[in-house]
C-alpha cells in the first residue's frame, strides 16, 4: 500500500468534549483546508516533502499513483494519513470536508522554490 495509515499521538474524551494531539514532533508546516463537496484538489506529488492529512469532518477519494501503481482509499471524519514524498496525490470531496494537511519540510524550500510538482 502506498498511503501510510496513522493515528493521531494522543485522543481524550470526556463529557465536555474532546481533544486529539496529531503530533508531537516531525513537521514544519502545518495548514487547515476547508474543500467543498464534488472539489476535486491535487493532481501534483512532491520532490522532498513527505505530507500527512486528518480529517476533522467531512470525507474524500484519494487517488494516488507512484510508477506502475494506483491506489484509491475513501477517508472519513477521524481518519489520519500519511503520503510519501514523490507519489502524485488527487482527491475528490465527497461532502464539505475540513482537514488538516502537515508537511515535514514545508512547501516552500530554503532556496525559494515550491516543492509542489504537477503530474
Amino acid at each position: 500500500m502506498i498511503v501510510e495509515i496513522i493515528n493521531p499521538d494522543f485522543i481524550f474524551e470526556d463529557d465536555r468534549g474532546s481533544l486529539v494531539q496529531l503530533v508531537r514532533s516531525g513537521f514544519n508546516q502545518v495548514n487547515v483546508i476547508t474543500s467543498k463537496s464534488g472539489v476535486i484538489r491535487g493532481g501534483h506529488y512532491h520532490n522532498k516533502n513527505e505530507e500527512a492529512f486528518y480529517i476533522i469532518n467531512g470525507s474524500l477519494k484519494l487517488d494516488l499513483k507512484k510508477d506502475s501503481i494506483k491506489e484509491t482509499h475513501i477517508f472519513k471524519s477521524g481518519d489520519m494519513f500519511k503520503i510519501p514524498k514523490l507519489v502524485t496525490h488527487s482527491f475528490e470531496f465527497l461532502e464539505d470536508t475540513l482537514l488538516v494537511s502537515m508537511y515535514d519540510l514545508g512547501v516552500e524550500l530554503e532556496n525559494g522554490e515550491k516543492d509542489i510538482i504537477s503530474d
